[in-house]
């Protein structure tokens, strides 16, 4: 019998991916606005640290459904800390983080008409 915790989770690198929860931008934002923030984000990541490989691999999963998101992120080895994608890692431990609005959108979408 071994101490709470002592098992290593073989299950962690599988994580299984779920939509990202609701969330509410500082100021409602237009569509175009979010795709300006989104651009901008994966414009920059290469100063975040870590390979473009990754990168580009969780760009590919944040812009598909689950599913796809899902297969992605198995095949490029990403080891998803959170199931949202918000906290990444890849196999030589590099850190990625993802901001919700590249994920998802806000409640607070201003719909164009």
């Amino acid at each position: 019998m071994g101490c709470a915790g002592s098992t290593p989770k073989s299950d962690d690198s599988s994580k299984k991916l779920k939509k990202p929860k609701p969330w509410k931008h500082t100021q409602s934002i237009t569509p175009a606005q979010l795709k300006q923030m989104r651009e901008e984000f994966w414009d920059t990541t290469p100063h975040y640290g870590g390979q473009k490989e990754i990168w580009d691999a969780l760009r590919a999963a944040a812009e598909a459904d689950l599913a796809l998101a899902q297969t992605i992120v198995d095949s490029a080895g990403i080891i998803v800390t959170n199931s949202d994608m918000t906290l990444c890692y890849d196999e030589r431990g590099a850190k990625y983080e993802l901001p919700k609005y590249v994920l998802s959108e806000p409640t607070n979408l201003i719909r164009e008409k």
